[in-house]
């Protein structure tokens, strides 16, 4: 074999180890349109079709919804297929109280000693959020508001409450999506709102920091309480 020939099959060697498995890429096609909402709440899913959408078989596509079953976000019948799994009600109020106790526990332990870099990332973040709401990529968006959320957490030092929180992520993105198409103004009060949010830890105010963050949570199960399954 001559040279061009061996790099030709490493290159061809290098991208088929590269290559997610065929169910991790059901997996990604199928979770990142329930979360984006390709896929509403209610719609059901054939393996025949989610093989045919990605170029797999069937057996990888079984794989894939299990494992997104045991993740809440599908329901299984045998022979019919997976019923995508509207946003409940109790979902909505158990995610907003959750966020509730460990986002103004974060603000509130931040506000007082802001950790070195914070006030730069959320800055950055804001940049890319009014970006987002300007391009109308409302996946992206929701990705970036939950981000700058995160990033506040983390600073709070307290790796438990940050693991519970990263564990929220993918309710997070979905509800934020269904928020922001409920109420699409919803996109520009949330860029006022992380302003707010960032004025506050700038200036140290932490009694405004934490109304401001429970204002921000709150106002999602608001809008959404109407309308869910």
């Amino acid at each position: 074999m001559d040279a061009v020939a061996e790099r030709a099959a490493a290159v061809v060697s290098e991208a088929a180890v590269k290559a997610p498995p065929a169910a991790e890429r059901v997996y990604s096609h199928v979770k990142s349109g329930v979360l984006d909402r390709r896929y509403e709440g209610g719609t059901l899913l054939t393996e025949g079709d989610l093989a045919d959408a990605v170029g797999v078989s069937r057996t990888p596509v079984r794989e894939a919804l299990l494992r997104l079953e045991a993740e809440g976000l599908l329901k299984l019948y045998p022979k019919k297929g997976a019923l995508v799994l509207p946003v409940s009600a109790q979902e909505i109020a158990d995610v907003v109280e959750t966020r509730l106790l460990v986002e103004r526990h974060a603000v509130a332990k931040v506000v007082g000693a802001v950790p070195a870099g914070l006030i730069a990332r959320l800055e950055d973040s804001l940049a890319e959020q009014r970006e987002l709401a300007a391009s109308g990529d409302l996946a992206a968006f929701a990705a970036a508001d939950r981000g700058f959320h995160a990033e506040i957490v983390r600073a709070a030092g307290n790796r438990i409450l940050a693991h519970l929180y990263d564990q929220l992520r993918d309710r997070q993105l979905r509800m934020g999506v269904a928020t922001m198409h409920a109420e699409p103004s919803r996109v520009a009060l949330t860029v006022a709102e992380h302003t707010e949010i960032l004025d506050a830890l700038r200036a140290g105010a932490a009694e405004e920091a934490e109304s401001v963050v429970e204002q921000h949570i709150s106002r999602v199960k608001v809008l959404l309480a109407g309308s869910a399954s």
